[in-house]
């Protein structure tokens, strides 16, 4: 039986409820969400373990333990742990084309069950890892899943939901990524208190537990109708899909609209060919530069290495790890405002807000820095916390904004005949830069020292402009109809020349929907 919110036609929406059928399956889905956040916080909390470090990196622990004469900043800096904390994102990469051909030929649970199994099999070698290249491979098997799921979960949930609640569902892709995370870091606070040092096994195994639930859901998840018309001549088991997650017998508007979209893109054969086409261009420049600001804000060098960080500074190994959680809860309840206001505010809002907030704090923090840390001793007590709101401060204002955005805006405004090849380039370019900065960061502190923050602070500034001018607003617009929103904005209508895609004339009141 349906149950749910009800979505009226006002403003040419399609007909239809919230169903507890469709919030069932974006939720399991969104456990994808959960794999990567908790590798997020994981990986930064047992770098931090002193028996980890013994075993894997005994260079760092040695510098962390007996030279005191090296910088407060250059401790942590070791191009193996870094590698480490990175390979990752390599794995990540390079699947995420191999991801977009899954999910353009067999659909979307096909990806999202491939994910769930590679990082069910990572986490088993990470957990039992007897040498640093055990380690490392099953880190890679642990990129293999996440850039599968990366790739899949975000389209999945786009067009599972309704499109007045689309962003409140699809940051449910965040809020995962935050509940992960935030599970990470109470894991880590509790195994590193394992006397037998073995804590770190503990926590790299415990991650099977969000993967097999993913992998096993994955068998009973229902296909998205976009991709059931995609692939199936027999447009039936689509409606009454559709039917099914809306709550409603009248789904005709939107089942034309989806065969429409279908049409189009089953003339395509060369989707990464056609995305460089110049009526494309709006789109393919938002699939690389918003996952490339949102990596630029500094926030994964904030999760990977806010026990570090935070050991820094001064805070011991426990209350690093207890400030970490602080972090994780702040994240994760941000990002659980912005799924409830999202779909009122719209997106820009959310950007520019979060934008001010993430730059202030950021500032703040190099500030207090530059005065107070230098290369030998640590913070007062008092400022060591100080620093820790200011970060507290800094991540809320990703959880609403750049957190969750970063991933809905792409996932929402590809065309279908382009949608598979948009979303491959932009979780490509995420686990691109995510690489360079986690590849980086450590150098960089040890070279740049606070102005680290005074460098992410920059790149706010940048992405905050960048979003005011050139982002439109896309709340409330039916996922099939993005293309008109494009036509209407004040730069990017002039590459949007001649008849839309599905062949049909331009309408000019789509604008009102989105008021």
């Amino acid at each position: 039986m349906a149950v749910g919110l009800a979505i009226t036609n006002e403003g040419g929406q399609y007909n239809g409820r919230i169903t507890l059928f469709v919030v069932l399956s974006c939720m399991m889905a969104a456990m994808g969400g959960v794999i990567f956040g908790y590798d997020i916080g994981i990986a930064g909390g047992v770098t931090s373990m002193e028996p980890f470090l013994k075993k894997f990196f005994p260079k760092v622990y040695t510098k962390m333990k007996e030279d005191t004469k090296i910088s407060n900043y250059c401790i942590f800096d070791s191009e193996l742990l870094t590698s480490f904390t990175s390979s990752l994102y390599v794995a990540g990469f390079v699947t995420s084309f191999v991801a977009s051909c899954v999910t353009g030929a067999f659909g979307r649970k096909p990806s999202i069950l491939a994910g769930g199994a590679a990082f069910l099999a990572g986490s088993a070698l990470g957990g039992a890892a007897f040498n640093i290249y055990v380690l490392i491979v099953g880190r890679l098997l642990l990129g293999v899943g996440v850039g599968f799921a990366n790739q899949s979960v975000p389209l999945y949930l786009s067009e599972m939901a309704p499109p007045r609640l689309r962003g409140a569902i699809n940051n449910g892709f965040q809020f995962s990524i935050g509940i992960g995370a935030l599970s990470a870091n109470l894991i880590n606070f509790g195994t590193e208190k394992i006397e037998a040092g073995w804590g770190w096994r503990l926590s790299l195994a415990l991650a099977a537990v969000p993967a097999s639930i993913l992998t096993l859901g994955a068998l009973f998840l229902p296909e998205t109708p976009n991709s059931l018309i995609q692939h199936s001549k027999d447009h039936q088991n689509a409606k009454l899909m559709l039917q099914r997650i809306r709550g409603t017998n009248d789904v005709q508007a939107e089942l034309n609209d989806l065969i429409e979209a279908s049409s189009v893109s089953k003339t395509n054969n060369h989707p990464f060919k056609k995305i460089l086409q110049r009526k494309y261009r709006p789109q393919l420049v938002m699939a690389i530069a918003i996952p490339f600001f949102q990596q630029v804000t500094g926030i994964n060098v904030i999760a990977f290495y806010a026990p570090l960080l935070f050991r820094t500074i001064g805070l011991g190994e426990s209350a690093s790890l207890l400030s970490s959680v602080m972090t994780g809860i702040v994240g994760t309840s941000s990002t659980f405002i912005s799924m409830l206001v999202v779909d009122k505010l719209g997106r820009r809002t959310l950007f520019t807000i979060g934008g001010i907030q993430m730059f202030v704090s950021q500032c703040m923090v190099g500030a207090l820095m530059a005065v107070q840390l230098k290369d030998h001793g640590g913070l007062s007590k008092g400022s060591a916390y100080l620093v820790l709101v200011l970060i507290c401060v800094y991540v809320a204002g990703f959880g609403w904004s750049w957190g969750p955005l970063g991933w809905l805006v792409p996932s929402e405004i590809f065309q279908l005949e382009i949608r598979s090849a948009g979303q491959s380039i932009t979780v490509a370019v995420s686990f691109l830069f995510t690489f360079i900065v986690a590849q980086t960061f450590l150098a960089m502190l040890c070279h740049f020292k606070s102005g680290i923050f005074f460098f992410f602070g920059g790149w706010v500034a940048v992405m905050t402009v960048f979003v005011y001018f050139f982002l439109p607003e896309t709340k409330n617009v039916p996922i099939e109809q993005m293309e008109k929103v494009w036509r209407e904005h004040w730069f990017w209508k002039r590459f949007m020349v001649g008849k839309l895609s599905d062949g049909t004339k331009e309408d000019h009141n789509i604008g009102s929907q989105i008021l």
